[in-house]
């Protein structure tokens, strides 16, 4: 990952806007450390698809310890009722 201060971000936007198509580029600031982090859109796509999908696992995961399950058969027994 590349590092650019603030203003040498400021100085040279575009440039860095293109190089992070290819890896993220962080920005910081003197005294404030880490400011941001720039990625292309399709990185920033695939992490939120990825923290999506961990989302629906954990939900899966507890649905899964919940008391009061029951079987497919059941419910296919029940819907047929």
């Amino acid at each position: 990952m590349t590092s650019v201060t603030l203003s040498q971000f400021r100085n040279r936007q575009s440039d860095y806007i293109a190089a992070a198509q290819r890896e993220p580029i962080e920005i910081t600031s003197r005294g404030a450390g880490r400011r941001a982090v720039v990625v292309s859109p399709d990185f920033y796509d695939r992490a939120v698809r990825a923290l999506e999908d961990q989302a629906d696992i954990e939900a899966a995961a507890q649905a899964r310890r919940e008391e009061g399950r029951i079987s497919h058969e059941e419910l296919l027994r029940s819907l047929d009722d």
